[in-house]
């Protein structure tokens, strides 16, 4: 058979695997601090003995996300906050370990405990969970800084959000439950120069116009690679009845 079936494969693999990233993308255009996933593909001559220097296949390369900020949406909650610049909000992920988000709408639990919009703890710069006295008001200062306000008292400094901000030696990778970790899993140092919007949230980066272009981009190409598939079919099959009137 052909091996324009190998390549076209590729090709088509490629393809959909495009379409599962940009469907992702869009379906996360209203999520707020969102970053867009990017998905990246080479071609790779095939080198083999007896093979056509004239193969390529296409493979996935490294992978990552999209660091344009997202816009910033005015709130005026009390719990909203906005990472400045490249700083991101430290968080504990469901297996304990500290992760990372730009989604900065927070919550108070039943028992005062300061948290993410699902629900994951929110770390200190001590790496910590954030406890708030019941009944008190929380005030975020533009360093991070936590303090409680209960009536007829004067506000009480708790603490201080972990704010951390990644390098190019320490970058962020999306984990598999949408957080951000180090590639290492090791915790980044606070940032103590890390500043937040108070009463503001930041949106999703994603483009829907431009990810939905994409979208139909990568529907066409896996569409021409399928026609190559039926096109080597219909090859191989006349080959094989040339040969059988041989």
């Amino acid at each position: 058979m052909d091996k324009l079936i190998y390549t076209s494969m590729t090709g088509a693999s490629a393809a959909a695997q495009r379409q599962s990233v940009l469907a992702n993308n869009l379906a996360n255009v209203s999520t707020n601090g969102f970053r867009a996933e990017l998905s990246a593909f080479r071609a790779v001559p095939l080198n083999a003995q007896g093979a056509a220097t004239t193969r390529v296949f296409a493979l996935e390369a490294t992978s990552g996300h999209s660091t344009q900020p997202g816009s910033i949406q005015h709130t005026g909650r009390s719990l909203d906050a906005a990472a400045q610049g490249n700083a991101w909000f430290a968080v504990q992920g469901l297996d304990g370990t500290e992760a990372y988000t730009r989604a900065g709408s927070f919550e108070l639990t039943a028992t005062g405990q300061l948290v993410t919009a699902t629900g994951l703890p929110v770390l200190s710069d001590g790496g910590a969970p954030i406890e708030v006295p019941p009944g008190a008001e929380v005030i975020l200062g533009a360093d991070g800084t936590i303090s409680a306000k209960t009536a007829g008292q004067p506000a009480t400094t708790l603490g201080r959000l972990k704010l951390v901000t990644p390098t190019a030696e320490e970058r962020l990778v999306r984990s598999e439950d949408g957080l951000f970790r180090t590639a290492t899993l090791d915790a980044l140092p606070q940032d103590g120069t890390a500043r937040i919007q108070t009463g503001a949230v930041e949106s999703s980066n994603v483009n829907a116009v431009e990810t939905m272009v994409g979208m139909i981009a990568a529907a066409r190409q896996f569409e021409a690679q399928m026609r190559l598939l039926q096109t080597a079919e219909a090859n191989d099959k006349s080959a094989s009845q040339l040969l059988g009137q041989g």
